[in-house]
């Protein structure tokens, strides 16, 4: 009988052979190779059946009312926990990307519903009183579904609580608005909010942005950019976060990653790179984990911080882009039938 290979010993290319060897996918090996190096060295797991690396994610589907269901997202980490939340009920930007852009826009979410999904979660998480040290909530990105830009008044209510010492007390550095690009009100948000910025970027040339993100055409690369230099507040403490999703064969080439750098160049800026999260009938593909790897050396040799954001939730359809209720917004013909039947059914026969 042959002797069990031993896995103590073996540098990172050798667990990758032995992985490969073993059977499993090229793609899926390096991303194992860190699993075991963490269980086996930073966990001291002696057998497979102890390293349970879960993902800890948790999704809500919240419903105010007939027809209004938007989703929000806990992400466990190691350092902090993230909660992800909505600010409408489907969209209308139709990033082609992403799976919350293929749902009509329903209608704005109110102030007291944005909070309520703070609310619901820490009531969920045992996470009171708000003030309490080590909290599990411990930041808050309007990244779910909607573009928080489009819902300005409700969004900037229900941060102002979010971020009141008295309240909810998150610093301003831990909530971030993410804006897929409506530059007229960037500097509102930076100077009326003044939350931390992300922006859906996702493109270095206009050609490929008005694609992916078509409000690229209204409002260009170059203006998007220039919004973000003049960001209220941005400093080395207080980057501008840029979300590049890594589409496969579309803006993921080694030219790309070198136009990005460029394209930021002298922004207080960290670069998310995002793998992309398949859902059902999507037109992308991820970009192959070796080409994620050239592209992020790229960057982090010009001097940025660019962690490849490992994918959460996918197992849920709660990872970024994926988000999506089945609400439909109704004609108001259709809301006064569904009444006036609701009317009948009442009345006495």
């Amino acid at each position: 009988m042959e002797k069990p290979l031993s896995l103590i010993g073996l540098d990172k290319p050798a667990l990758n052979t032995a992985l490969v060897a073993a059977g499993v996918p090229d793609k899926a090996a390096k991303m194992r190779v860190s699993q075991l190096w963490n269980w086996i060295y930073v966990h001291g797991a002696k057998d497979f059946a102890a390293m349970t690396t879960e993902d800890g994610t948790r999704k809500w589907l919240l419903r105010t009312g007939a027809g209004i269901e938007f989703e929000t997202v806990y992400i466990p980490e190691a350092d902090r926990g993230t909660l992800c939340v909505s600010s409408q009920v489907g969209c209308t930007l139709t990033c082609r990307f992403c799976h919350t852009g293929t749902q009509k826009l329903v209608r704005n979410l109110t102030p007291a519903e944005i909070l309520g999904q703070v609310l619901i979660a820490k009531d969920a998480l045992e996470d009171w009183p708000s003030t309490a040290p080590g909290r599990k909530v411990t930041n808050v990105v309007m990244m779910g579904m909607g573009e928080p830009l489009y819902n300005f008044d409700n969004v900037k209510a229900a941060l102002a609580i979010v971020m009141d010492g008295d309240a909810l007390a998150l610093s301003k550095r831990r909530v971030t608005l993410s804006t897929a690009g409506v530059v007229p009100m960037i500097a509102r948000a930076g100077s009326e909010i003044g939350s931390s910025l992300a922006i859906s970027l996702h493109a270095v040339t206009d050609e490929i942005r008005d694609q992916i993100v078509p409000i690229n055409k209204k409002y260009p690369i170059a203006e998007l950019i220039e919004a973000c230099r003049t960001y209220p507040g941005a400093s080395n403490a207080r980057r501008i976060t840029f979300e590049y999703v890594m589409l496969k064969g579309v803006n993921d080439s080694i030219a790309d990653a070198r136009a990005l750098v460029k394209l930021v160049a002298g922004i207080p800026a960290k670069i998310n790179l995002i793998p992309f999260n398949a859902w059902p009938g999507a037109p992308y593909e991820c970009s192959d984990w070796s080409q994620i790897e050239k592209f992020a050396e790229i960057v982090n040799k010009a001097g940025y911080a660019s962690p490849v954001r490992t994918p959460r939730g996918r197992d849920i359809m709660a990872a970024c882009g994926q988000l999506k209720s089945e609400s439909v917004k109704q004609r108001a013909s259709e809301r006064m039938a569904e009444l006036q039947s609701a009317e009948l059914a009442r009345m006495p026969h």
